[in-house]
């Protein structure tokens, strides 16, 4: 599956090459493999490369969320072009109760343009996903840039409205069957608990 970012989160086309996000069965889990553009800016993070670090959201990042629309659980993955990540578990709307997993993610950068690739496993995806939205972000101050594969349409934007990424009313259908084959069944995860009947 490849997806391309080519609008800002409120609708407006990017004026650069999209950030292009691929997912790949893996055993046991899934690739997701970014290729982006490099702003470098803003700097890179004080955390260890190939670490998790806390608020990368305020860093340049892409960031891959999976939902089970039902119940509101979604996984989300955030990953910067100098090597750290940052991995959250959320039942319901912004509410984070396991954060900083560990991943495996490899990255190479050129002068314009970065490479990641991170394998998150099963266990890290809730339950049933049904839907999907990814991002990025880059930029300093007032020339802080959000963009979204699945933005909020600019018919129903509101005065004054600022970038959300947790708005899971507009992140759209996915289907792991698609790649997987009609008879595959999502494993169940050691992390999340198990739905109720």
């Amino acid at each position: 599956m490849e997806f391309k970012i080519r609008h800002t989160w409120d609708g407006v086309p990017v004026m650069h090459e999209p950030v292009c996000v691929h997912l790949h069965p893996q055993t046991g889990g899934v690739m997701l493999e970014v290729t982006a553009p490099l702003f470098n800016d803003p700097p890179a993070p004080a955390g260890a490369s190939g670490e998790p670090f806390s608020g990368l959201w305020d860093y340049e990042v892409v960031e891959a969320f999976f939902l089970n629309d039902k119940t509101e659980q979604y996984l989300e993955v955030e990953l910067c072009p100098h090597g750290q990540h940052l991995v959250l578990l959320l039942a319901g709307r912004r509410n984070v109760w396991k954060q900083e997993l560990p991943l495996s993610f490899q990255v190479s950068k050129g002068e314009t343009q970065w490479e990641g690739k991170a394998y998150l496993p099963w266990s890290y995806f809730p339950p049933s996903v049904t839907r999907f939205n990814s991002f990025a972000i880059h930029g300093s101050g007032s020339r802080r840039i959000y963009e979204a594969l699945y933005p909020v349409p600019q018919q129903e934007l509101q005065p004054g409205q600022m970038p959300d990424f947790h708005r899971l009313e507009y992140f759209q259908p996915l289907q792991f069957s698609v790649i997987l084959g009609d008879q595959w069944k999502q494993p169940e995860s050691t992390l999340w608990p198990k739905p109720t009947p």
